[in-house]
């Protein structure tokens, strides 16, 4: 319903009756039904899924009918609203086929029903507050009208706001990304501009009719409040977010509906009786709109998914999101209390009945006599077509009911028997499957959701998680490839397909698909480290580096950072690939930090692996003194943590480079001794012979004394450690 202009004689109040109109028409029950809907959605939302999904065929679906009946039923609409009736119905029916097409399309729509639906659900509620002032014989000036206009459009900029800043956490939703900042400064004018705006405007209709005829038209103005900026000021007050679909799916899509029905059931029946075309007949119209409303959502999702295997979730999207818009496009253009009609009718204009009447009679009524007739045959078909509906609404009702239950194995797949091509069922079924011990069972239903639509990428990393724990390598990596032909550019999908590459050898193949990744979100920090590995083994040591130092600063600044086993690993890969391209001063501050992290961490062992690797480059700058220090901290390191494997090789190290250091021969011996001792047992393995061998040869140059320190190596052993040089 659009904005009006002009006025009318005082005419009696109300549409039905008072309780009725406050209640239903103009909103009354919004707040408790919010309110109540609010605390117990939050505790049963099984329940209430459940119950708005039942709502829906007894409001939502017969509002859009009502629509489409009002455009429809008489030639004269039809044809006086062709553009919308005709052109744009076929444009979006069109847009409904390529959508199944082309799946990416499917957020952009879906976003836009979602925006849409408050801004429709103002337009309604703007219409009837003009209807009821008018009715209460209120004659606005066009400022005024304005003003009051203005209000309503400044509530829903409110909301759009709330809406579009920030990221969306729904993958349904594509928001503007508008700045937090932005929209809290935003938000002050706009109230403020709606206080002033609805001030103005009331104190112009209660100068002329005082404030109890404004009942109706106060009602509603608090029900746009509720609705809108109340719920705005909760989520930018007090962060309670609240999703965009609640907007579209919930209470408020309910409470829209039944307003909805109610006005259009006064306009039909003034509509039969200002045609004296019979008695009206409620219980006849309201099944004509429920049986329409099935048809207009039901059967196109089922029937995508059964007869083209389309995923039924993604087709009933598409089919929500567009009647939608369709409804939208047609009501705002058939509403409107400017026109003669429409205003004889609803605003009760007695001066406009006569012409009214004047235009019963409808060529395409006649037209279609075969179907809405008396005779037995048109009776028939339209009562089986009914009852089809009706049990075909009910079939979809109870499998929703069933594919809800994600607890119990049993209701979900009886839900798939009654339709199997649908992506979130299977995806479902797959989880279950897999907690009862099934993974075979679990990959099938899993495969059967990505085969139904490729784009989900739920089961598809469900399965890519299974395949790759059962080391199936080559399905896992098939899977990547088919699925990035559909999301080309999901960042998490190019990540993992470069693993798989690489785990399959396609290193050149791995580093593309990580570099696209990094192209086309920058966060994904670990694809820096994938690709640093890769470069580090294929011996490219400069071009790894950065990749390393930007994995290890993105990580510094995580609130849950991974374990400070695998980050000092990666600090001690960073450093030997800075050995390796001559960069010994960042290699050195590469070892100190990975030797600081495991010391805070407790990692002792990694703390003396970094300590010995920056021994080595200490000597080959000729930094004997640093060196000694670093040797020593590592095999006081290596006494505490009891692998005797791992002491010996650092003390036949530490041995190597006091020989080769001309430090004191016995000093020498004495390392190589102990770690001879320490290998005793390990003495079959190919690290034996040479320890033995460097050993028998210190042994041989120190003479006489080798027998007094293998009687008594403890003193000589503990002066090595604490041996120092200048």
């Amino acid at each position: 319903m659009d904005q009006s202009s002009g006025g009318a004689a005082v005419q009696p109040l109300w549409i039905y009756n008072p309780g009725l109109d406050l209640i239903v028409g103009c909103g009354a029950w919004s707040l408790p039904l919010l309110l109540f809907t609010y605390f117990a959605t939050n505790s049963s939302t099984l329940a209430w899924s459940v119950a708005f999904y039942g709502l829906a065929l007894f409001f939502n679906y017969p509002h859009y009918m009502a629509t489409i009946y009002r455009a429809y039923h008489r030639a004269e609409d039809f044809q006086k609203y062709r553009v919308f009736t005709v052109h744009i119905t076929g444009l979006v029916i069109l847009t409904l086929v390529a959508s199944h097409f082309w799946l990416r399309a499917l957020p952009w729509i879906f976003t836009l029903y979602l925006t849409w639906s408050p801004w429709h659900y103002s337009g309604q509620n703007y219409g009837l507050f003009m209807m009821f002032a008018r009715r209460a014989g209120a004659k606005p000036s066009t400022a005024e009208r304005r003003a009051l206009y203005a209000a309503f459009v400044l509530s829903y900029c409110i909301l759009f706001l709330s809406f579009h800043t920030g990221s969306s956490s729904d993958p349904m939703f594509v928001s503007l990304g508008i700045p937090g900042r932005f929209s809290a400064i935003a938000v002050l004018p706009l109230a403020l501009g709606f206080v002033v705006l609805s001030a103005y405007g009331f104190a112009g209709l209660a100068e002329q009719l005082g404030w109890r005829r404004l009942l109706p038209s106060l009602t509603l103005f608090s029900t746009q409040f509720v609705w809108f900026l109340l719920p705005t000021a909760l989520s930018m007050g007090e962060r309670l977010q609240i999703p965009q679909s609640r907007y579209s799916t919930g209470v408020l899509a309910v409470m829209h509906s039944a307003q909805y029905l109610w006005i259009t059931s006064y306009y039909a029946r003034g509509e039969t009786s200002a045609e004296n075309t019979g008695r009206w007949r409620p219980l006849a119209y309201f099944g004509i709109l429920m049986a329409g409303g099935i048809a207009l959502f039901v059967p196109g999702p089922w029937l995508a998914s059964r007869v083209f295997h389309y995923d039924f979730t993604a087709s009933f999207l598409i089919f929500t999101a567009l009647v939608n818009i369709h409804h939208f496009i047609l009501d705002g253009a058939i509403w409107k209390l400017r026109d003669g009609r429409i205003a004889a009718l609803l605003l009760n204009s007695r001066e406009r009945m006569a012409s009214v009447k004047a235009e019963a009679g409808s060529q395409f009524a006649a037209g279609m006599r075969r179907v809405i007739g008396s005779s037995s045959g048109a009776r028939l078909l339209r009562v089986s077509a009914a009852l089809l509906l009706l049990v075909w609404g009910t079939m979809d009702q109870v499998r929703y009911y069933l594919a809800l239950h994600r607890d119990n194995l049993a209701d979900l797949q009886q839900a798939a028997a009654l339709n199997a091509y649908d992506s979130s069922l299977q995806t479902r079924i797959g989880r279950k499957q897999l907690e009862a011990g099934k993974p075979r069972d679990a990959i099938v239903a899993w495969q059967q959701a990505v085969r139904t639509n490729p784009g989900d990428a739920a089961p598809r990393n469900l399965l890519l998680k299974q395949l790759t724990d059962q080391k199936r390598f080559d399905e896992a990596y098939q899977l990547t490839l088919q699925s990035l032909r559909y999301a080309p550019k999901d960042a998490d999908l190019l990540v993992n397909h470069g693993i798989l590459a690489e785990q399959l050898g396609h290193s050149e193949e791995a580093l593309e698909s990580w570099n696209q990744a990094l192209r086309i979100d920058p966060s994904q920090w670990r694809a820096h480290l994938y690709l640093a590995d890769e470069l580090d083994r294929e011996g490219k040591a400069e071009a790894a580096i950065p990749h390393y130092v930007i994995f290890l600063d993105e990580v510094a600044q995580l609130h849950d950072p991974p374990p400070a086993a695998e980050l000092i690993a990666t600090v001690l890969r960073l450093a030997q690939c800075q050995v390796q391209a001559s960069h010994p001063e960042q290699a050195e501050n590469s070892y100190a930090l990975a030797q600081r992290l495991a010391s805070q961490s407790g990692e002792k062992r990694l703390e003396s692996f970094a300590s010995v690797s920056e021994a080595e480059l200490e000597v080959l700058l000729g930094k004997t003194p640093a060196a000694l220090r670093l040797y020593q901290h590592a095999l006081r390191l290596d006494r505490t943590l009891g692998d005797k494997r791992s002491e010996a090789a650092d003390w036949y190290n530490y041995g190597l480079f006091l020989r080769d250091s001309g430090l004191p021969a016995r000093l020498v011996y004495v390392c190589l001794l102990h770690s001879e001792s320490l290998m005793e047992p390990f003495k079959d393995s190919s690290e034996f012979p040479p320890i033995v061998r460097v050993w028998e040869e210190a042994e041989k140059k120190l003479g006489g004394e080798a027998a007094y320190l293998r009687r008594n190596p403890k003193p000589a052993l503990d002066e090595a450690l604490a041996f120092n040089v200048r």
